[in-house]
């Protein structure tokens, strides 16, 4: 999640060691100042000025992949190259391996989260969903039992004494249509649309995958990750113009079908990241289970 740079403080910290390593891979790294980029729950990251304009540094914590969100540097490079001249993600620069762990340089997107304009969001993902993907990347299955499988393997990793409680809400199966597998974000929160004059730009590819076009809709309208994003859930009229940009009956129809499903699996999630110690989110998982008209007894 890319938003307000502040400058590195001083003394021995990674942009220290990093900024060695990487000028000797390649000369054209080499730029001051180095500014960290505050917002990303998962990895470090730092603008650096060049000679040839603004780069980011991304340095991958290997430890922070969860249930839901892989943080795989490999899959994000891949994701970058072959999105080359879309614009609808980061031009990639390098990958680099370090003895801090793995570097991702790419150029730089200037503007800020995006706070406004559900329908351009939903144009947004229209585009990417309507791309070939690249081979390699994590399929993911969908419809219903796979729902209830991840949310189940979640809650087996949560205390017993509010899983049980979450699984005796699983919604029932709704009849839907397989799906067409398309290209996915995999992470669609406010924070990784970068949005300036000339429109709006995806960041953060460590999550991208193959799989149901409901996926991606269902992170971006899901009220515990825009509330974790720093906003409020998503009106009803927000929500339809997203779907109104987004612009395809037939997956809106799939999404609606699967929607508890999808919220009582955020609700899982929530609960895991919360016993781990992140008080963030528990009103996230409250929201998410108020969507299900339920509550936490």
């Amino acid at each position: 999640m890319q938003d307000s740079v502040s400058p590195e403080a001083t003394g021995r910290l990674p942009a220290d060691t990093l900024r060695g390593e990487l000028t000797a891979a390649e000369k054209s790294l080499a730029g001051e100042p180095w500014s960290n980029l505050e917002g990303g729950r998962s990895n470090r990251s730092w603008m650096i000025e060049t000679s040839n304009g603004k780069i980011v540094c991304k340095l991958y914590d290997t430890r922070s992949s969860t249930p839901l969100f892989p943080n795989d540097d490999a899959a994000e490079y891949m994701a970058l190259m072959w999105l080359r001249g879309t614009g609808l993600a980061p031009e990639p620069v390098r990958r680099v391996v370090t003895s801090l762990g793995t570097c991702l340089i790419y150029r730089f997107v200037a503007g800020r989260p995006w706070k406004h304009g559900a329908g351009a969001v939903g144009e947004l993902l229209a585009r990417l969903h309507g791309l070939k993907a690249p081979n390699g990347l994590r399929r993911l299955r969908g419809g219903s039992a796979a729902l209830r499988a991840i949310g189940n393997a979640i809650l087996d990793e949560c205390p017993e004494s509010r899983a049980g409680h979450l699984r005796r809400l699983a919604p029932g199966d709704p009849m839907v249509d397989a799906e067409t597998p398309v290209f996915l974000h995999g992470d669609v929160v406010p924070g990784n649309i970068i949005q300036d004059a000339h429109g709006l730009t995806l960041i953060d590819w460590q999550c991208p995958a193959v799989g149901d076009p409901s996926e991606d809709l269902a992170t971006f309208l899901s009220p515990a990750m825009q509330v974790l994003s720093g906003r409020k859930p998503l009106s009803p009229a927000q929500e339809s113009e997203f779907l109104s940009g987004y612009d395809n009956p037939a997956v809106a129809h799939r999404f609606a079908a699967l929607r508890p499903l999808y919220h009582w699996r955020m609700a899982a999630y929530c609960l895991w990241k919360s016993a781990r110690g992140d008080a963030s989110y528990e009103p996230a998982l409250q929201l998410e289970l108020a969507a299900l008209g339920a509550t936490d007894k």
